[in-house]
């Protein structure tokens, strides 16, 4: 009973406490994509990731209510790293939901232009003044927003002391007078919530201690608790020490907030109180070490013998990679061996399948002897709107023009001049299950039979690889079928003969692509990349260094003359693949078992 008591007690008084405006609240969910593309087109990196930030404590004054309730001293206040663009999950502050809203863009044009040097309030006076003259439309949202949080700050009349003076000093600061000489940091005051803090992240510290990546990262969905962002120092580890022995009385435990010198033990249970933990801490510790729980381990997998292995064709190649950190690209960083499964079994689909297949092949033969349409021709059956568009801006512009202006478009019969070559994602996540009854890798088999027979009766020359790696000198090729082989019972066989390998190296796969489409004579030339998840490997190439890499693969293969295209089965894709390939650049499948068709749907849709 006195349970029961204590906690509806607790409910009342903190629900009485809160100063927020629920029924106005703007979620980070709702805005991140709109934040994400305001931030970039400001100049902001386009490897920054938009991910919601961990409550910090304050040193802000409390109403009574507050100090009652115990609430009121931590608050999600916005910061800027290397790699992310961390903001508050949800906004709460200002009664009116468009404000709310207006706050979230505000703070990405912000972080857009933020230059940090270590003064929080010079810096977000600079970038104040950088963000409105790029940003010129944000200006009255601006001054809606300041007065607004100007009425809520804490009253000077009811400070003392140091608090006082810092306080001020931050009003003035956002007035834009003159705020003296005093050096503030935001745990030092209530919630500034027009600004943000920069700092680095703890990525590149990861990163140099672990070049090779020898030590184990931990893998899987962490859930919406996890993905807060969260302040962070790196310490060396103590000493090792036996688990099971008691620490001596010189060892100093002295609260939450500190790094406690003592080695425990490691069992293969998640603990649940994990993240309420990480909540209570201003700033985790971390130290390198070479232990994690199995339940989040990405396992080392050992490479098959030779005489177990497949096929290598060839000797292998070098390829380079992208460093972010070092703006440089790493020359023959990486290893490429292509290999071919051994000969299998042929490869019977299933009777619907095949039915599928027949269905979608007769639908693209159709393209074959379709006519297509011409554009910019001086004579035609219809009005080229862009060459039109060309033409008047040319003569405008005094340029000289011809009598017969070329802003015509008529339909011609004539051959097609295409090359695609389909790069699927065969690493160890595809042994997960899709549905109830098939796994990804039976997905992506069916889809690419599918594509094989429909792309086959176009006539148009395509290829199949597959790919995977164990970090950078283990960057597997599956050879499926090359563009001088037809669609044989040999190639099916080696399509039905795919199983899940192991990581996803993409950046130096799509490199090798690349390297394969841009020897095709063909004027239009598609790489198709089919994936289920982000590129990771063992090492270093994970967050957003996998993502750079992946991000400069791209921008290669477009300088090559070729068209990029990602299809994924990811839920989260739209958290990373616009960063990657562009807002039109992908096509996210919901269902998996949607797949078979729609990776044959975007083709057509490219194709045209």
């Amino acid at each position: 009973m006195e349970e029961k008591v204590g906690l509806w007690w607790h409910r009342f008084i903190t629900r009485l406490a809160d100063d927020s405006y629920p029924e106005a609240a703007i979620e980070l969910d709702e805005v991140a994509r709109a934040i994400g593309m305001l931030y970039r087109a400001g100049g902001g990196h386009a490897g920054v990731r938009v991910v919601p930030v961990a409550d910090s404590t304050h040193s802000g004054p409390r109403a009574w209510l507050q100090r009652i309730a115990g609430s009121g001293q931590r608050a999600a206040q916005s910061r800027l790293d290397a790699e992310t663009l961390a903001l508050p999950p949800q906004l709460a502050v200002f009664p009116e939901r468009e404000l709310n809203r207006d706050l979230y863009l505000w703070l990405a044009a912000l972080a857009a232009v933020i230059e940090p040097t270590g003064d929080w309030i010079a810096d977000n006076r600079a970038a104040t003044a950088r963000a409105l003259q790029r940003f010129a439309g944000l200006r009255g949202r601006h001054e809606r927003l300041l007065q607004a949080h100007l009425a809520q700050r804490p009253r000077l009349q009811g400070l003392r002391g140091e608090a006082a003076m810092l306080e001020a000093a931050v009003q003035s600061a956002l007035r834009g007078d003159d705020h003296g000489d005093w050096f503030v940091q935001p745990q030092q005051v209530a919630p500034v919530w027009l600004w943000i803090a920069g700092g680095a992240g703890p990525a590149a510290d990861t990163a140099a201690s672990d070049p090779e990546g020898q030590g184990e990262r931990p893998e899987g969905d962490p859930g919406a608790q996890n993905r807060k962002r969260r302040r962070s120092q790196r310490i060396e580890e103590p000493n090792q020490r036996t688990a099971m022995l008691l620490p001596s009385k010189v060892d100093s435990i002295l609260s939450w907030s500190e790094f406690v010198k003592l080695d425990r033990g490691t069992d293969d249970e998640e603990d649940p109180n994990a993240s309420a933990a990480a909540d209570d801490m201003d700033q985790l510790s971390l130290a390198k070490g070479d232990k994690t729980t199995a339940a989040r381990v990405k396992f080392d997998l050992d490479l098959p013998s030779a005489s177990a292995d497949d096929l290598p064709l060839g000797p292998g190649r070098r390829t380079p990679e992208w460093d972010w950190r070092k703006r440089v690209m790493l020359p023959d960083h990486c290893a490429i061996q292509c290999l071919m499964a051994h000969p299998a079994a042929a490869y019977v689909p299933r009777p619907a399948l095949r039915a599928t297949s027949r269905k979608v092949r007769r639908r693209l033969e159709v393209l074959r002897a379709a006519p297509r349409w011409s554009r910019a021709q001086e004579q035609g059956d219809a009005i080229d709107l862009d060459a039109w568009v060309r033409y008047q801006v040319e003569t405008g512009s005094g340029a000289p023009t011809s009598e017969a202006p070329p802003v015509y478009a008529r339909r011609e019969r004539g051959e097609r001049s295409m090359a695609t070559l389909l790069l699927a994602d065969l690493s160890l996540s595809t042994d997960a299950y899709a549905t109830s009854d098939a796994r990804v890798i039976d997905v992506i088999r069916d889809a690419l039979y599918v594509f094989g027979e429909a792309i086959s009766g176009t006539g148009d020359a395509f290829e199949m690889l597959g790919f995977s790696s164990v970090r950078r000198q283990h960057v597997r090729i599956q050879h499926l079928k090359g563009f001088d082989e037809g669609w044989t019972p040999a190639v099916q066989a080696r399509v039905g003969a795919i199983k899940p390998g192991y990581y996803t190296r993409m950046g130096a796969a799509m490199r090798d692509a690349i390297r394969r489409l841009s020897e095709r004579p063909e004027r239009q030339r598609l790489l198709l990349i089919l994936t289920d998840g982000k590129p990771n490997d063992l090492d270093v190439y994970e967050g957003r260094y996998g993502l750079e890499d992946t991000r400069h693969a791209v921008q290669e293969a477009r300088e090559a003359g070729l068209t990029p295209f990602c299809v994924t089965i990811d839920e989260k894709a739209h958290d990373y693949l616009p960063t990657l390939f562009g807002e039109q650049g992908y096509a996210l499948v919901h269902r998996p078992q949607d797949l078979v068709a729609k990776l044959t749907q975007a083709w057509v849709k490219l194709a045209r």
